[in-house]
């Protein structure tokens, strides 16, 4: 994969898609190349921004805002991944089904590159969830942008004749329409319990976001360069023809891709357990778990605990191990996404602190929120409760009370370079 093509490709595509279409479809291509030289890196792009959005920067309406928490927030990042790189084959499978009945020429590569090459607006698109409101609208703008895409590729991919490709055009959309709707039906139900349990912000609120785009760039760059390596394997494995190796193979891409270019193995759960103390200042912990679990080859380690006073004051303290998704909290970071809104009853930012991704959440009428921190892009850290006696400061105090250093400096841990 060369990351400079790939981008070219972007950006011709999306600028001058008549002048490019005719190129795409005269290029000699395969599956395996379609998938690792473009799919594989593209359709990412809104898997990762929307867990970005969903689990560290929060979705608001109407003075309502929710955070899917970190490890629902992993798995429904997964789960959108992998079934937006099903879907597109089945698309593929679906133009080149039709392409007859709107006398088309039948090739499942011309039909790969006809999906693959449309959804690239969408996917592209996909970075603008981040921003409120507008976002939105980009990623909109984005999905309709790519049904002119298909309109004009469809003639020069599957060889129908122009006055075919409208309704060819429509079919296809409708049948893509459905397929976005199982995805999201799958998501969402990954998803949704745990951004209901998540924090939640009531009253009328205003806010102002800060974006700098320009170091995710550049670590996006530098990961293209990164992925470099995995791609070789891969068709190393390809040339073997052994099924297993190529499974592997593609199983240590994906993994690379999302943990920032590396390969990493979570932190077992007896390493997380001494950065649970049995006390926090004046609140005694009541329970404790801790679990390490593997999705798509990504491992994730996750520690709960939770702590009471006299009072019944109640602190949840909660440390998850991104692990072999690290690479998606780099980016993050090199974001720099900073947020702030204000309520009637409290307040809730995001903001960058000594170098690290910090939010916080108070509401004084219910008297609950929530302090997190982001150790070494690795490690997310959130300390959360509610009680009458208790305040952000308190909170504050409880995350500082932790063994911070000691968990960061494990961030190179189990870290297998790509």
């Amino acid at each position: 994969m060369d990351f400079a093509k790939l981008m070219a490709r972007v950006k011709a595509i999306l600028i001058t898609p008549k002048t490019e279409w005719p190129v795409i479809a005269a290029e000699p291509e395969t599956v395996a190349g379609l998938y690792k030289n473009y799919i594989l890196i593209l359709a990412a792009i809104p898997a990762v921004f929307g867990f970005i959005k969903g689990s560290i920067i929060g979705f608001s309406l109407f003075g309502i805002t929710a955070r899917t928490p970190m490890v629902s927030g992993i798995i429904g990042m997964l789960v959108t991944y992998g079934l937006t790189l099903v879907i597109v084959y089945v698309l593929a499978l679906i133009i080149d089904a039709l392409a007859p009945n709107f006398d088309g020429e039948k090739n499942q590569i011309q039909a790969l590159k006809t999906a693959a090459y449309t959804y690239t607006a969408s996917w592209v698109a996909g970075i603008a969830v981040i921003v409120p409101w507008i976002g939105w609208l980009v990623v909109w703008a984005g999905a309709i942008y790519g049904i002119y895409l298909l309109y004009l590729g469809l003639p020069r991919t599957m060889r129908c004749p122009e006055d075919k490709s409208v309704l060819y055009t429509v079919v296809i959309v409708v049948i893509g329409f459905v397929l976005s709707i199982v995805l999201g039906i799958v998501v969402g139900a990954i998803t949704a319990v745990g951004a209901a349990t998540g924090a939640i912000n009531l009253g009328n609120s205003s806010s102002s976001v800060t974006i700098d785009s320009d170091g995710a760039l550049g670590k996006l760059a530098a990961l293209g360069q990164q992925m470099e390596a995995q791609t070789k394997k891969m068709e190393a494995a390809q040339k073997s023809g052994d099924a297993n190796a190529q499974a592997d193979a593609a199983a240590a891409m994906v993994g690379s891709l999302l943990g920032g270019g590396d390969q990493v193995e979570a932190l077992a759960p007896d390493a997380l357990k001494p950065f649970m103390p049995e006390r926090l200042g004046s609140f005694k912990r009541t329970s404790i778990s801790v679990e390490r679990n593997g999705v798509m080859g990504v491992q994730v380690s996750t520690g709960h605990a939770s702590y009471q006073d006299a009072d019944n004051n109640q602190i949840n303290l909660e440390i998850t191990d991104m692990g072999g998704a690290k690479g998606i909290m780099a980016l993050a970071g090199f974001a720099n996404v900073e947020s702030e809104r204000q309520t009637e009853t409290g307040y809730e930012k995001t903001y960058k602190q000594d170098g690290r991704l910090v939010s916080e959440r108070w509401d004084n009428n219910s008297r609950n929120g929530e302090f997190s921190i982001v150790l070494g892009d690795r490690f997310s850290v959130k300390v959360s409760g509610y009680g009458s006696g208790l305040d952000i400061n308190m909170l504050k105090a409880a995350l500082g009370s932790l063994d911070l250093a000691g968990l960061e400096s494990l961030k190179n841990q189990g870290v297998k370079q790509g």
